[in-house]
């Protein structure tokens, strides 16, 4: 599988985005597009869009720090715009839309410039919050904003009192909370999406790990167990999650099934590479996990399972296919990125 085979795997419409998008009123801007998920979430929503016969526009924003990044965009028929939207004024120059996906965000770096990660995180999705009082909004967040739990509990629920650990987590609890305000003020409806963690074969908690047994280097088991989704999997939920934006804010845990062992992960990785893994440390009793039961519930379960997952992203890196080279850091207890 090449990039573009990857691309079009990711942005592959199910027969429930395009019945969305058959019914979505007017333009959909994504604020934040060009980061890991956003370039195949658009795609997928222009192509949703067109398979429903439904010409409304996707407009992505982003700084675009690359040509190449914005070309993408524009070759799928997806609108593009850059702009730093923390610059006074910008959000204003950006046009209306009914539909909002809130991306936009800071995580690495965040120990060593806490200061603009809480613009980013906060200060931000506040004036996007009024800019667009008028629209509906879905704005990921991230698991981190809960507690480490125990493993056998089967991760935090929606319901689960939140515990963020480190100014990131607590930033990102930060911004749910400027989205539940205008929600509540103006009586926007919202969804919050609380991901954890999205996978393709680019980057991600798989690729991670299958990259240090590939590499021989050692796995450590202290955070010996996640949860994982397919990005594809994960972009379909975003899209659908549109129709279900409320006031107060719907809240949903986005992550794929069950509870994984990072050992068992490793050790998956092992046997298709004809390695052995290295593994370090012992588990811990608790860890950082999602319970994504009502997001199974509501949207279906995932297509994509953890073993077909491990299979492309074996045979990814085995064929020496591009990286992103941004590591989650899913092993760090301590909040600090």
């Amino acid at each position: 599988m090449n990039e573009e085979q990857l691309e079009e795997l990711l942005a592959t419409p199910r027969a429930a985005d395009v019945e969305l998008m058959r019914r979505l009123d007017g333009p959909l801007l994504i604020l934040g597009a060009a980061g890991k998920m956003g370039p195949s979430l658009a795609h997928l929503a222009r192509r949703a869009l067109d398979k429903a016969g439904n010409r409304a526009a996707v407009i992505a924003v982003s700084r675009f720090s690359t040509p190449e990044a914005r070309g993408l965009f524009e070759r799928w028929g997806i609108q593009t715009i850059a702009c730093d939207m923390l610059e006074p004024g910008a959000l204003e120059r950006l046009p209306d839309a009914p539909n909002v996906i809130f991306m936009a965000a800071r995580k690495f770096g965040s120990t060593g410039n806490p200061s603009l990660t809480w613009a980013a995180n906060v200060l931000l999705p506040g004036l996007v919050a009024a800019r667009f009082r008028e629209s509906r909004i879905v704005s990921f967040s991230s698991g981190n904003i809960y507690p480490l739990v125990p493993v056998e509990s089967g991760g935090a629920t929606e319901e689960t009192p939140v515990g963020p650990i480190g100014e990131y987590a607590q930033s990102v609890l930060g911004r749910e909370r400027l989205f539940e305000y205008g929600s509540l003020t103006w009586g926007t409806p919202v969804t919050l999406l609380r991901l954890n963690y999205a996978v393709e074969m680019r980057y991600g908690v798989l690729v991670d790990i299958g990259r240090k047994v590939y590499e021989g280097r050692p796995v450590d088991l202290t955070m010996g167990h996640v949860n994982v989704m397919w990005q594809g999997d994960a972009n379909s939920v975003t899209l659908r999650s549109l129709a279900h934006c409320s006031s107060p804010p719907f809240v949903l845990n986005l992550t794929g099934e069950g509870t994984l062992r990072v050992r068992d992960i490793a050790t998956a990785f092992a046997r298709r590479f004809g390695k052995e893994a290295l593994l370090t440390g012992s588990e811990a009793p608790t860890a950082l996990l999602n319970n994504a039961a009502l997001c199974h519930e509501m949207f279906g379960r995932p297509e994509v399972s953890t073993e077909q997952m491990i299979g492309w992203i074996a045979e990814w890196i085995e064929e020496g296919g591009r990286l992103l080279n941004k590591p989650t850091h899913f092993e760090n207890r301590e909040g600090k990125f």
